[in-house]
This record gives C-alpha cells, sequence and structure tokens, in this order.
C-alpha cells in the first residue's frame, strides 16, 4: 500500500486503476510484471492463484508515467523493494524509512508533533 502511495503521490494518477478485482489484479501485474515462483515462492498454493493467468513482463519504473523522473533512482530503488510481491522480500516500514531516498529528511521532519 505504501509504495502505491508513493508512486501516485509522484506521477498524480492512481496506479493501478481498476474497475474489479480481478482487473485490479491485472493492471497490477501488466505493470509490475505477472509474478513468477522465483519472484514468490509458494505462490502456487495461494488459493486464488490460477496459473491461466496472462503472463506480462515488468515495464519498470521509468515507464509508469515518469515515475523515475519524479523520484529519482534512490525513489525507484525503495518502489521496488515496497512492491515486492513476496512479503518476506518485501521492505519492512521501519526499513524502509531508513532507505537512502529518506537521507535528505531531517528526523524532525519524518516525526511530526514530536
Amino acid at each position: 500500500s505504501v509504495g502505491c502511495i508513493l508512486a501516485e503521490m509522484a506521477t498524480g494518477a492512481p496506479l493501478f486503476a481498476g474497475d474489479s478485482e480481478i482487473d485490479t489484479i491485472f493492471k497490477v501485474f501488466q505493470k509490475l510484471g505477472t509474478p513468477t515462483a522465483e519472484m514468490w515462492p509458494g505462490l502456487s498454493e495461494l488459493p486464488d492463484f490460477k496459473p491461466s493467468f496472462p503472463r506480462w513482463p515488468a515495464k519498470g519504473w521509468e515507464n509508469i508515467r515518469n515515475t523515475r523522473a519524479q523520484v529519482g533512482p534512490e525513489g525507484v530503488d525503495l518502489l521496488d523493494r515496497l512492491m515486492a510481491f513476496d512479503p518476506k522480500r518485501r521492505i519492512s516500514a521501519r526499513r524502509a524509512l531508513q532507505h537512502a531516498y529518506f537521507a535528505d529528511v531531517e528526523r524532525g521532519q519524518a516525526l511530526a508533533g514530536q
């Protein structure tokens, strides 16, 4: 969710604007690539996984509405880590806040109200 919000803030547009659950899933696959067993071990055991899902290659952030231009290389790296399909490979919120993308943010700014 945080990755989607960050990308949407950068581009000014919804990242996966589907009109149904399956349409949204397919929009995710069309942009990030259809997940594979290498990307997400255990994928085929998920209850709603269908081997017949269409296979799309990942587009890369530079091809998603100028995301790379908006967030730079550190932002792209953070988005990749936030949007990992496999929860075990996805960056945690704590680690995300320590990412190089936020290096220029002063601690007081990150902890609003303190």
